[in-house]
């Protein structure tokens, strides 16, 4: 199993985005059994919560799936169990990269880091800006280009 988990700061609007995305696009190459798809949080402020109700609003619009998504903070188990962490900003990329151990042999990268060329390197965190359609279609993208990536790395 190829494990992926998705990190943003309170696990309530981009990383939960990022899963459901993540999810759907898994669900319709197949690849359910093969990759399995998480998120959370560096911080602890939302830790049990849905997501944001406008990360549920723009799912609903654009028929994905959100249910059974809850906000939980990343772990240290999280860092020897994940193949995959994709970070939504520079700052959670530093935090998961001080986090990790001496053993950790998987990837950590930023979400955007996937889309070659990109103007962007951060997902905007839409909690503040309040802008979920320009961080949907931002994540969209990405989540396209990271299973590419994975599905030719891994030989999926």
């Amino acid at each position: 199993m190829i494990k992926v988990l998705f990190v943003c700061l309170g696990n309530i609007c981009r990383s939960p985005m990022a899963e459901a995305i993540f999810r759907q696009k898994v669900k319709e190459v197949g690849l359910e059994k093969e990759i399995i798809i998480d998120s959370a949080g560096t911080g602890d402020w939302h830790i049990g919560k849905r997501p944001h109700e406008g990360t549920l609003q723009i799912l609903k619009e654009n028929n994905i799936d959100s249910s059974n998504i809850t906000a939980r903070q990343v772990t240290m188990k999280d860092l020897s169990d994940f193949d995959y962490i994709i970070a939504m900003d520079a700052q959670n990329l530093g935090n998961l990269t001080r986090m990790r151990g001496r053993d950790f042999s998987g990837e950590i990268q930023r979400l955007l880091d996937y889309i070659p060329k990109s103007k962007v390197v951060d997902v905007p965190d839409p909690y503040f800006t309040g802008n979920f359609q320009e961080v949907y279609n931002l994540i969209e993208e990405a989540c396209t280009k990271l299973l590419a990536y994975i599905q030719e790395k891994e030989q999926l």
